[in-house]
């Protein structure tokens, strides 16, 4: 690795868990590499956990599953944990590993462009006035500092970390801007406002309302009307305590902690494979969910409570007391829709006026766009994905026409039933692969061809139209009914082996050394004797098995078995002892 003066330069934008994360790798595989920053907007780290502060905001995903494979956390209070664990778990990471040092906060990207004679994206910065991560209200843009210029930087390597909870959704609706109560959006909570004694309208009924709504609702001063348009599947509560034993147990007794997150990880592709993928399952868990709605909300409410739709192809949400809340006197649900807003509430499509003195909107995130101009050999980002119908790249994680650029989070990454830092963890493996010659000086750039791009995604997209995922309007798809471009189609063991390892036939590489090339070719080769003998051992297997049950000697191929397993039992052995000398 060069000396840091002659280094390469890496500039990660954003900082939030996927910045972070991909800090951490960078750590971890390249030590002697420290040529990097990490630009970020707010005045704080961990992105969704920074800015999603809103009462009962915590996890839907096993705290255990939830949270880097290389620093698991025996501390979890609850096996889905709140907002301020999350943050301190994330601002503890970046300590540990030093990368406070290579952050800038307050400081916004407005834009990047790849300049081709210096092979370099030429990066364009500016400074951030107060603490506004996000629009906290439609149509308020980030503050900028306007006495300070513009700044400059330059990076062989872009990584885009902007995740997909960046930019807090609006509906368009008539009068949004004309209210003049308070309004806000969960996304970004205004603890500037005391809700006691308000009439308080929560537009939304997805992951953030549940959660919101039971807690502000604990207070019998605070009356609340959920303005609701599409009910969700809502499943039975999964959160519960973690006690003092457990606990130890993860402190202190070798691997506990690992099968237990091993568990988690299988339980999410079962779910998968039972819900997302399999008819016949999936209408059993329909009748099963329909039967706890009915048993857990007012009677009054059970017409409008069951949806219509196919279970999977929303995301799901996990009941935090938000169907026993709906029997609390404070709290009613409004199923007509909002036709406008007026100053001092909405109007509904029946013509219903309702007076309100604080609006907020829990309305997702815009999941179908990229916020940022970074322009490439031919187009900017959106340009691209404007041309090929909605959010579109190789892998999730590249696009043609930009060398040595990658996103966290990117295009058709995302899951409805795993850990996004599972995801994420598999997508840095996968683009330090190619990180990694180009800090080392072996490559200059390595940019995905077209024909790649187009192939996966034609994968892609054949299998979403198979997929639960169609059967509905969803936050999944450009426009809530376009092409899915958000959800990855398939488990997250198939996502990894998808990730595991580059196909370097899929990119055009410039400056390549022949000390490189002569590396891939025998890399390519032994992986190619590797297949080979697999394959030689399992036909030999087949003819051997076959033999036996064609003649019926059991025994015989039991032993033979044995015969053939028992040189492995000291290797095995001897790997094993090594092993727990490492742990110890």
């Amino acid at each position: 690795m060069p000396e840091k003066q002659s280094q390469p330069r890496i500039v990660v934008i954003g900082a939030g868990v996927g910045g972070i994360a991909f800090g951490v790798y960078l750590r971890r595989q390249l030590p002697q590499f420290d040529n990097f920053v990490i630009y970020e907007k707010a005045n704080d780290l961990a992105g969704t956990w920074r800015s999603n502060t809103y009462p009962g905001c915590s996890s839907d995903v096993p705290s255990h599953f939830f949270s880097l494979s290389t620093d698991l956390n025996p501390e979890w209070d609850y096996t889905h944990a709140k907002q301020s664990q999350f943050l301190d778990y994330w601002r503890n990471i970046a300590i540990k590993y030093d990368l406070y040092s290579h952050m800038v906060f307050n400081t916004l990207v407005t834009s990047a462009a790849w300049d081709p004679k210096k092979s370099k994206y030429l990066i364009t910065t500016k400074a951030v006035k107060g603490e506004l991560s996000k629009a906290s209200q439609p149509g308020k843009q980030l503050v900028e500092e306007a006495a300070l210029e513009e700044q400059q930087d330059e990076a062989e390597v872009l990584i885009s970390a902007l995740g997909i909870l960046e930019v807090v959704n609006f509906p368009k609706i008539a009068g949004l801007e004309t209210f003049k109560g308070d309004l806000f959006h969960s996304g970004a909570w205004d603890h500037r406002v005391d809700l006691k004694g308000k009439r308080v309208a929560v537009v939304g009924n997805g992951a953030s309302a549940t959660q919101l709504i039971p807690v502000i609702s604990e207070d019998p001063l605070v009356n609340i009307t959920n303005l609701c348009r599409t009910p969700s599947w809502v499943l039975p509560p999964i959160r519960s305590e973690i006690g003092p034993v457990q606990k130890w147990m993860f402190r202190n007794v070798p691997l506990f902690m690992r099968l237990y997150r091993l568990r988690h990880y299988l339980n999410t592709d079962l779910f998968y494979g039972l819900v997302f993928a399999n008819a016949w399952t999936r209408a059993l868990f329909e009748m099963g969910l329909k039967k706890y709605i009915l048993d857990a909300a007012p009677k009054k409410y059970h017409d409008k409570l069951i949806p219509t739709y196919t279970l999977g192809c929303k995301r799901v949400i996990f009941d935090t007391d938000y169907l026993k809340c709906l029997h609390r006197p404070n709290v009613t649900m409004n199923w007509d829709g909002i036709q406008s807003i007026t100053e001092d509430g909405v109007i509904t499509t029946t013509g219903e006026r309702l007076s309100f003195d604080v609006l907020i909107f829990a309305t997702g995130f815009v999941a179908d766009d990229y916020p940022l101009r970074v322009k490439g050999t031919r187009e900017t980002v959106k340009e691209y994905y404007d041309r090929n119908g909605g959010p579109t790249a190789y892998m999730g994680t590249t696009l043609p026409g930009f060398p040595n650029f990658y996103m966290i989070a990117g295009p058709n990454t995302a899951t409805g039933h795993t850990s996004v830092i599972y995801t994420e963890e598999c997508q840095i493996n996968y683009m330090l692969q190619l990180i990694e010659p180009v800090l080392r000086g072996d490559l200059k750039t390595a940019e995905v061809t077209d024909h790649a791009t187009k192939r996966y995604n034609d994968i892609i997209q054949s299998r979403l139209r198979k997929s639960v995922f169609v059967d509905c309007v969803s936050w999944y798809r450009k426009g809530s009914e376009g092409k899915v471009t958000s959800i990855f189609p398939g488990m997250s063991t198939l996502f990894w082996w998808w990730f595991r390892r580059v196909n370097w036939e899929d990119y055009n590489i410039s400056g390549r050394t022949e000390e490189w090339q002569r590396e891939q070719r025998r890399q390519e080769w032994v992986r190619r004797v590797l297949k080979n003998v697999a394959r030689a051992i399992f036909i030999a297997s087949s003819i051997v098995m076959f033999r036996a049950i064609w003649i019926g000697k059991w025994d015989a191929l039991v032993q033979e078995v044995k015969h053939i397993l028992a040189p492995l039992f000291p290797i095995i052995k001897g790997y094993y002892h090594r092993a727990m000398v490492l742990l110890a």
